[in-house]
């Protein structure tokens, strides 16, 4: 007997949905086709132990697999619920009336237990746009399943109570998720805060500037100046997420496997902070079956590369792309995939290897040349997709000691918020750009006009500091940042003088 089931594969962070025909035939063995690999094939053992342990049984004759599109390459073991389904359909031992109705999959145990699978949420998605009634899944991953409206979602702990449902002898519990309540219920809420933070004024102001134009930051001072605990605020300062970035976020999250069996949304802004050993691959996805990278896990939240110089140049490269597109591109011989990319990049490093290059009380115990060597692992493309270049400065025991409370995150958010919300309307035409960092160079010619006198200390600053095309662009972006932030409609010369401070680290021989 011919019997179909439906399953999924998730390319990038967008689902096709597979269909598996099962065919019991005379003879004894077990066949898989339709381009699967090797977690498929070894499906015939888990399925068999599953069964049994069940109290069915896997057919004595030959057991024939299809999954269409067979020149789609099939990867994992969460088709092995839906091979399963199949078996039994096809042997008489449940009904097979409904199959057509509902998407089916889950990684099997060898007790018939279900392990949760990747992807789930694009999945749905792509379930709902097909018009399927149901989706039957591992339990673990039903609360993100469940945030996809019209579509039925059941969650299940194992394939006993799959069996049941579709021959009528038992029911499945409906996973039911407020998405817009779970959303707000969580939206702001942050762990860190800047009123933690003494001192460090002009440090705030330049991660507001960031926060409030989308802007890429590195900080350099030396160690324990507070740079790391800066960063880990920024996510606080930034603008809530909205349903569509947060679906966006989640469903990126979901193909990497990174949502727990509570999570159904990612409601607060990414905070990823990958270790200098990281790979290339690790960093901006890949890999021979793709994942999202640590770039793409950002999405719409904060990259922080703490200790820059001690990456390795060749994964810091490959950044110089994405920070431009704002999207990763894999390619393949057989396929293309995409993954969004529009993240922060928020990067702290040393001075020089010691730390205390230009310290007010500790003396650099670097040999001559080593801190111009040290900086230079940093390459100049890359810097100069650094908007704002931050020096950050020991605080001072008086700061420290004092009991004055410093500025909330709340208070500072209100102003970025008002600020994106002049940005927003100015772009209000063009869907894909949210922030000032995002404008392309035609966009800058045409919203951030100067006068003459700034056109001359542009010009100054040009010449004497080196800096490039790029660079001129950059500043003029932050300068309508913070044009927006003192609710001005017009760069001011302030303004320009405050971006242009903010670059000072992009001559030629910045370390002193």
């Amino acid at each position: 007997m011919l019997v179909k089931t439906f399953g999924s594969a998730v390319y990038g962070i967008q689902a096709i949905t597979i269909t598996v025909e099962v065919n019991i035939l005379p003879g004894t063995k077990f066949f898989v086709v339709g381009l699967p690999d090797v977690a498929i094939k070894e499906s015939y053992f888990r399925i068999e132990s599953a069964l049994k342990s069940t109290d069915y049984r896997m057919p004595r004759q030959q057991v024939v697999v299809n999954m269409a599109p067979a020149d789609i390459r099939k990867e994992g073991s969460a088709y092995d619920l839906t091979i399963a389904i199949g078996v039994l359909a096809a042997s008489g031992q449940i009904e097979a009336e409904n199959l057509d109705k509902y998407l089916i999959m889950g990684e099997l145990s060898l007790d018939g237990s279900l392990q949760p699978i990747k992807g789930a949420l694009p999945i749905a998605i792509q379930a709902r746009k097909e018009k399927y009634k149901g989706f039957i899944l591992p339990s673990q991953n039903a609360r993100e399943a469940a945030i996809v409206n019209d579509l039925d979602v059941y969650g299940v702990d194992n394939i006993k109570q799959v069996a049941d449902f579709f021959n009528g002898t038992g029911t499945l519990q409906k996973e039911e998720v407020n998405t817009r309540e779970e959303f707000f219920d969580t939206l702001s809420n942050y762990e860190n805060d800047f009123s933690d933070v003494k001192g460090q004024e002009n440090i705030k102001r330049a991660l507001e500037i960031a926060a409030a134009g989308g802007h890429n930051v590195i900080l350099i001072g030396p160690p324990g100046a507070g740079k790391t605990m800066l960063a880990k605020r920024l996510p606080s300062i930034l603008p809530p997420l909205t349903l569509h970035e947060s679906l966006e976020t989640t469903k990126i999250h979901s193909v990497a496997g990174k949502l727990s069996a509570a999570d159904s949304l990612v409601t607060r802004r990414p905070f990823r902070s990958p270790h200098h050993t990281i790979s290339d691959v690790a960093l901006v996805g890949g890999g021979s079956n793709p994942q999202p990278g640590e770039i793409s896990l950002a999405h719409n939240g904060v990259l922080f590369l703490d200790e820059l110089p001690e990456f390795k140049r060749t994964a810091l490269e490959v950044m110089r792309q994405p920070l431009e597109e704002r999207r990763v591109t894999i390619s393949r011989a057989r396929f293309t995939v995409d993954y969004p990319a529009t993240f922060m990049l928020v990067a702290s490093m040393n001075p020089c290897p010691c730390g205390y290059y230009n310290h007010p009380e500790k003396e650099c115990i670097c040999p001559p040349g080593t801190v111009q060597k040290y900086l230079s692992k940093i390459s100049g493309p890359l810097l100069d997709r650094i908007d704002l270049h931050v020096e950050v400065t020991p605080v001072d025991f008086s700061e420290l000691s004092s009991d004055r409370k410093a500025e909330a995150s709340d208070l500072i958010r209100e102003r970025v918020i008002r600020a994106r919300d002049k940005q927003i309307e100015r772009f209000g035409n063009n869907n894909d750009l949210h922030a000032n960092a995002q404008m392309s160079p035609q966009m800058v010619r045409d919203v951030c006009k100067i006068s003459a006198a700034g056109q001359t200390l542009l010009k100054k600053a040009m010449e004497k500091l080196g800096l490039s095309a790029r660079a001129y662009d950059r500043i003029l972006k932050v300068s309508r940042t913070i044009a927006d932030l003192a609710g001005s409609d017009e760069i001011l010369l302030e303004h320009l003088a405050e971006a242009i401070h903010f670059r000072s680290l992009d001559r030629e021989g910045w370390a002193g």
